[in-house]
């Protein structure tokens, strides 16, 4: 029987997984709508902003059940964090209205600020979260270099997802030798 910390740690890297996973899906399904509509892709990209919060909040919350780290600390220091990321990202939407910038340029700038939001908050949270923001990122380049990057950002995805758990897998061997 697995000794409770084990049961801990498994537990913990599954929902860090699941959410890594979901936040793969939510970035191609985003890359995907703004290849079609620059306009739609820019209003899935400010919702993202609070959808990655909100799971960089659970990630955190789980981690303060397991840590002796105040929680409330915790949601005041993502709050802040995201929020300022939001505040960015309202900064590009007012570029983009005073037409100093496309709704195509927009998408991506806002695409870039969610990286870095994100790979910064995997500093934080953990180095997860922090693949998702280089995705992001990458993505953007790929997309503003190419027309048809859908394909290359899904093979990148399928990648990150097998190599993390292969990480996993090297860990918890390591761990029983």
């Amino acid at each position: 029987m697995l000794e409770d910390t084990e049961f801990t740690a498994k537990r913990r890297f599954y929902v860090e997984e699941a959410i890594l996973i979901l936040l793969l899906i939510l970035a191609l399904i985003g890359v995907r709508i703004t290849d079609y509509s620059p306009v739609d892709g820019y209003g899935y990209w400010m919702i993202m902003v609070f959808v990655f919060a909100l799971l960089a909040m659970t990630i955190a919350w789980q981690q303060s059940r397991h840590r002796i780290t105040d929680f409330k600390k915790i949601i005041r220091e993502q709050s802040l964090h995201w929020f300022t990321s939001l505040l960015v990202v309202e900064g590009v939407f007012s570029l983009q209205k005073s037409e100093h910038l496309t709704q195509e340029d927009a998408g991506l700038v806002i695409m870039m600020i969610l990286a870095q939001s994100t790979i910064l908050d995997g500093l934080r949270v953990g180095w997860r979260f922090s693949l998702v923001g280089i995705f992001l990122g990458v993505s953007a380049i790929i997309a503003a270099h190419t027309h048809h990057f859908f394909w290359i950002e899904l093979i990148i995805a399928i990648l990150i997802v097998t190599v993390t758990i292969l990480i996993e897998v090297w860990q918890e061997r390591r761990a029983q030798a």
